[in-house]
């Protein structure tokens, strides 16, 4: 979801007020999302480099992320969606940490589209945790210690992380017209379709969506086979 301090720039605006009209695209798209019965839709809300930013600037994202969830989550839960929430998030504030808390427990039971947001999170550090925690469960089960024979899978590592039980992403959305994937997700988006689009985040809306979801669905997903053409002969 980028591309919000530009939106505020180019209104001669405050950085914070893009975010918080950032705030009306995410509900937007989950509304769309939901209504059309995706299974899952994960948004990167805040990543482990954003606490590079000024201090000011995420102390106000965290207090907006506690206001949408208060005044959000009767909402989704209203609407059967489960909430989760990827990430460090022990490295979150307390109060964010309970508001999370809190939503993930009113939701866990719902059966609708799940709701993923990654906070904190960064995909590189997914990967370190989740080898670490491949190695301890095998150090806990191996004799004196010994790991000789250690074969790690790739059932092993996605059953470590952080999406463990979530489908693979099946689209990529990027927005603001950023080429790059901005360490999201890059385990789980292997064989991705991605679309990028020149929209800034707060303008995002469900017209935009849908084209995204169009542009999906005239490609031909081939996971490293041939497409229909090549089978057939035709150039």
């Amino acid at each position: 979801m980028d591309g919000n301090g530009r939106w505020a720039q180019r209104r001669h605006l405050p950085r914070v007020a893009g975010h918080r009209a950032g705030v009306d695209a995410a509900r937007e798209t989950i509304e769309t999302c939901a209504r059309l019965g995706i299974d899952a839709l994960t948004l990167y809300a805040f990543s482990a480099e954003n606490w590079r930013r000024p201090r000011a600037e995420i102390n106000f994202l965290m207090s907006l992320l506690r206001e949408y969830l208060r005044k959000e989550l009767p909402v989704i839960h209203g609407n059967n969606i489960r909430l989760s929430v990827i990430g460090r998030s022990e490295e979150l504030p307390a109060g964010v940490r309970e508001d999370i808390e809190r939503g993930m427990e009113l939701t866990a039971k719902n059966s609708g589209m799940r709701l993923v947001v990654a906070l904190n999170y960064g995909s590189r550090a997914e990967l370190v945790d989740a080898f670490n925690a491949v190695l301890q469960e095998t150090r806990s089960r191996a004799t004196n210690g010994e790991l000789d024979g250690l074969r790690i899978t790739e059932e092993m590592i996605s059953e470590h992380l952080y999406t463990a039980g979530l489908p693979d992403p099946d689209l990529l959305i990027r927005t603001s017209g950023e080429q790059r994937v901005s360490n999201f997700l890059l385990w789980q988006i292997a064989y991705a379709e991605i679309y990028v689009t020149d929209v800034l985040w707060p303008d995002f809306d469900r017209a935009h969506l849908l084209a995204a979801l169009v542009d999906y669905q005239r490609r031909e997903r081939r996971y490293g086979g041939l497409g229909r053409a090549e089978k057939t002969g035709r150039d």
